[in-house]
């Protein structure tokens, strides 16, 4: 009688398999808590996702993960033109002064900027190895912006063009496109979250 052959799961696909869950994780954890938060508007405490900052940091984790796989590249991973980012440079007495519309509508429209500014270094680049990555950035900052909505703030309309939006500027590199996505990140998003009311009794 014939030895019946029988093969176990590849190591190197259940690795990759436990990769990809890691990170689709905190995605799925904030579109979790926010589906519990509308279905259950009595619970004593509104779960708000986007309040533990660790999902945030894995978020500027991923995007530096998607800068240092840029800086490697070495053939069609270019902009084929400029793109308009927002501003990440945050005077904290001016940021401070401004109504919390007034940074919303900053923090959304910057967002807006990186996810068109993403769209169109998606059909410039080449390389499909940096696809993923920035695939990823997309969904990350539409997670984002998921959030923002959760903690009720009014959701933004965008403009016709995005050189209708003030205190913006141009790059001309994909790299400079990621750091600036990087830094938006750190920075404003960060500090529209720390400055929610929704979120006071969460961050520390």
């Amino acid at each position: 009688m014939a030895n019946r052959r029988t093969s176990g799961p590849n190591r190197d696909d259940s690795e990759r398999g436990y990769a990809d869950t890691a990170m689709e994780f905190p995605r799925l954890l904030a579109f979790l808590l926010i589906v519990l938060e509308w279905t259950q508007p009595s619970l004593p405490s509104p779960l708000r996702p986007i309040c533990d900052l660790r999902v945030l940091n894995h978020f500027i984790k991923e995007a530096q993960d998607a800068e240092a796989a840029m800086k490697l590249c070495s053939e069609g991973c270019t902009l084929s033109d400029t793109v308009i980012v927002p501003q990440t440079t945050v005077e904290f007495d001016v940021w401070e002064k401004k109504s919390a519309l007034a940074k919303a509508q900053e923090v959304q429209s910057g967002l807006w900027l990186l996810q068109e500014a993403f769209n169109f270094l998606r059909t410039s680049v080449t390389n499909t190895a940096l696809h993923s990555h920035i695939d990823n950035s997309v969904r990350n900052l539409l997670s984002v912006n998921a959030v923002l909505r959760s903690l009720n703030i009014q959701e933004f309309t965008p403009p016709a063009s995005a050189a209708e939006i003030e205190g913006t500027w141009r790059v001309s590199t994909a790299t400079e496109l990621l750091q600036v996505h990087i830094n938006f990140l750190r920075g404003k998003v960060r500090l529209i979250l720390l400055d929610a009311q929704a979120c006071q009794q969460d961050v520390s």
